[in-house]
């Protein structure tokens, strides 16, 4: 499933960078960053449950927030971008 991925952390707080960075580090292990706080993710079940709880386990639950966007299989049907697209097309051909 194509899941979108957008968190605010509070990096006011005590600990609050080290938590966006981790945030960010978790997301970057299961997608592409197309914005600041926006990750792109193509999961099966069991990683979206995985992701979802390390990134649980990451923020401060009373000052930061993490919205989980799925779009499903037809996902290219609900995506629309204006201005510069740094999406990526994971069912293309990848070239190494």
């Amino acid at each position: 499933m194509f899941v979108l991925i957008t968190y605010d952390v509070n990096i006011t707080s005590p600990y609050g960078a080290k938590r966006l960075r981790n945030v960010a580090k978790a997301c970057m292990d299961y997608g592409k960053r197309v914005q600041n706080s926006v990750f792109e993710c193509i999961l099966t079940e069991a990683q979206y449950v995985l992701l979802k709880n390390k990134l649980n386990n990451i923020i401060d639950t009373e000052q930061d927030s993490i919205r989980f966007y799925m779009l499903g299989k037809n996902w290219k049907n609900k995506v629309e971008t204006i201005g510069k697209d740094i999406g990526i097309d994971f069912t293309g051909d990848l070239i190494i």
